[in-house]
């Protein structure tokens, strides 16, 4: 049985302004209007014979992640929450060390959660193929059959021909030049570096350990040193900052001489950047990949994105315009590649549009921020049934909330009552409250937030069914 670790770390900065750092592009729909880079990653195992997905992500991640795995259905899918981004290798370690506490030595298939594989059966009877060369102990990563001299990939040179349609490493490279890439397409002997790998959790751990020890070392600790929590893995996080940071390129396969590359033709894409996601994207007659309110005259192989309002173009040619309700991107096909550049320019000015969207999604639902000003802020807040809020306390802000529909159950200090449709209640600031819906239906209200300061680190948590509280 194959045992599928997931890769959902990461912020996809290069296509902001949809991908932010706490809702990035592996839990958008982006080539998908049903669903996200993650679950269409999920759904594309569908026909293997796996245990259930492992999930690697971010500890701000993991109530997105928990929840997108709820909607497909998934149970007894464990999420490794990692307190700090130390790149692939010791990521993948962690789930080899959980995994060998699950099953006996298995066969880990590593995938990324924000790369798109048009072709499903195409992929699954690759890494049927390839499971023999796996099972015999042998660290295989497939190469993507390359298209054109992209110069934003890795590549892999492909050496002695072996069983299974594996080839043995000659070597990997780094991001080549447009000139030698060019060389590369014209030789056949070169595969794009697609990041996909599938080994017995053992063979990785004992590479890892000839190799970079240190690696290995720090995640048993963080691991053995953790704790479970509800779907989450909760490594230890002085133990696991400790870890070297490290690629499994750089850690592992470049210095083993156990790897083997497949060849895999099977329509992938990394969906790095606003031209990739034109590329896969349906376009209409003049070559504009449209999705939204858009009116679009005299246009021609643009990619326009519309969240919130309407966006209208008049002669304009290969451009990117993404819509959003807190910001709108324009850039040129050509120069896409520098968004994230804006990105570290947002940071810079010490705005906020570079961390997350109008919409924040929460375990208990999603808010809004409809309006902000001098000590005030309005939110539209919904609270799924059977969800509640944390019991919390402000020191610099008062809230008002205003039932919409729904019904609301509030604990306002000592006294806990209901409140319906088109009834308000107020929280002074400093009492300790809570808000939940006892109903079937969503709870929907709009919230005024007044005092000196509304950030959301001034919220204090006593009890929290989502483990967000101080233990």
């Amino acid at each position: 049985m194959i045992y599928p670790v997931i890769m959902a770390g990461g912020t996809g900065s290069r296509l902001w302004p949809l991908s932010r750092q706490l809702n990035p592009k592996q839990f958008l729909r982006l080539a998908n209007s049903d669903w996200s880079m993650l679950q269409e990653t999920i759904l594309r195992l569908d026909g293997l014979e796996t245990a259930p997905p492992r999930l690697i992500c971010n500890e701000q991640h993991r109530f997105l992640a928990a929840e997108q795995l709820r909607k497909l259905s998934i149970t007894g899918a464990d999420i490794i929450l990692e307190p700090v981004g130390k790149n692939t290798a010791p990521a993948i370690a962690l789930a080899a060390l959980q995994a060998q506490e699950e099953i006996e030595d298995p066969i880990l298939l590593v995938l990324a959660a924000d790369h798109l594989v048009t072709d499903c059966a195409k992929f699954q009877e690759i890494v049927r193929k390839s499971l023999p060369l796996a099972i015999a102990g042998k660290l295989v990563t497939f190469g993507i059959t390359p298209s054109s001299p992209e110069t934003g990939y890795g590549y892999i040179e492909k050496g002695e021909a072996l069983s299974e349609g594996g080839f043995t490493v000659n070597r990997f490279v780094e991001k080549p030049k447009l000139e030698t890439a060019l060389n590369y397409l014209s030789t056949g002997r070169y595969l794009w570096n697609s990041g996909m790998f599938m080994f017995r959790a053992s063979r990785y751990l004992e590479e890892l350990k000839a190799n970079q020890p240190e690696i290995l070392q720090a995640c048993r600790n963080a691991l053995a040193a953790g704790k479970k929590d509800m779907d989450f893995i909760r490594v230890d996080a002085a133990a696991f900052s400790a870890c070297p940071e490290d690629s499994i390129d750089y850690a592992v396969m470049e210095k083993t001489s156990e790897a083997v590359v497949v060849e895999l033709d099977a329509g992938w894409s990394d969906i790095g950047s606003w031209s990739a996601l034109w590329e896969i994207s349906p376009k209409d007659g003049e070559g504009n990949a449209i999705k939204g309110d858009v009116i679009a005259d005299d246009t021609h192989n643009c990619y326009i994105h519309a969240e919130s309002r309407l966006v209208t173009t008049v002669g304009v040619d290969s451009l990117v315009i993404v819509e959003t309700k807190d910001a709108v991107m324009v850039a040129h096909k050509d120069q896409v590649q520098n968004v994230k550049k804006l990105v570290e320019r947002i940071k810079q000015d010490g705005r906020l549009e570079h961390i997350n969207h109008r919409e924040v999604y929460r375990p208990w639902g999603v808010y809004d921020s409809i309006d902000n000003g001098h000590r005030y802020q309005v939110k539209r807040i919904t609270v799924k049934p059977g969800a509640k809020l944390s019991v919390q306390m402000h020191h610099h802000r008062a809230e008002h909330w205003i039932v919409v529909s729904g019904t609301a159950k509030v604990t306002n200090g000592e006294k806990t009552y209901l409140v319906t449709e088109n009834q308000s209640t107020y929280i002074p600031i400093g009492q300790v409250h809570s808000l939940e819906n006892p109903g079937v239906i969503d709870l929907e209200l709009i919230e005024v937030q007044s005092g000196s300061y509304l950030g959301e680190d001034d919220i204090v948590r006593f009890q929290d069914i989502y483990g967000r509280a101080p233990q």
